[in-house]
């Protein structure tokens, strides 16, 4: 059975929206897109690439999927995400998606498909961004891995978790500020 584990950047007063770049996520007027950018450093990396690494493949909504496809196929440059990330089963929550143009992709339509996956898979559905996807989520999410930015925005889609106590199993702290901590929950 898969452990379902959401991976997200967020800014100390909740933010995700657009992390990598500037117009990643423009939805509201939001002009703060790329700040996490400034925070990446060898520590982060090495991070990502151990997550990666226990993935038996992604969960994503339809934007990130979207995002995600926009960019990664076209990369030419030996990062090792690349690989992963095309090679990798990819589920994509969607009601409205008829197709799915990435590699390894099925459209998956409602939780109860979601929860069925992680009874057929084994190591770990993973999460990125996908905001929306995440709200929906609920109890079905077994692990936060929350890669915690030392700036506060003030605006900006911020991450919603459901109700509940979770334990601290880990955490790492890079070399600017940024700590990677790994929740898992105790009570829902």
């Amino acid at each position: 059975m898969a452990e379902l584990v959401v991976v997200e950047n967020v800014t100390l007063d909740g933010v995700m929206q657009g992390p990598g770049r500037a117009d990643e996520d423009t939805r509201g007027g939001f002009t703060a897109g790329g700040w996490a950018v400034p925070y990446a450093d060898p520590v982060a990396m090495e991070q990502a690439g151990k997550a990666m690494t226990t993935s038996a493949a992604l969960l994503l909504g339809r934007r990130t999927y979207l995002d995600l496809y926009g960019f990664w196929p076209a990369q030419t440059d030996g990062n090792p995400f690349t690989s992963v990330l095309n090679e990798a089963p990819k589920y994509v929550m969607s009601r409205t998606m008829a197709e799915l143009p990435w590699q390894n992709s099925a459209r998956l339509s409602d939780l109860d498909e979601v929860a069925a996956l992680k009874e057929r898979l084994s190591g770990d559905l993973v999460v990125l961004g996908s905001g929306e996807l995440v709200g929906s989520l609920g109890a079905l999410v077994d692990r936060y891995v929350l890669s915690i930015h030392p700036l506060a925005l003030g605006t900006g889609r911020r991450l919603t978790l459901p109700a509940g106590a979770f334990e601290l199993t880990g955490s790492v702290t890079t070399g600017t500020g940024v700590i990677i901590a790994t929740y898992v929950r105790t009570t829902s």
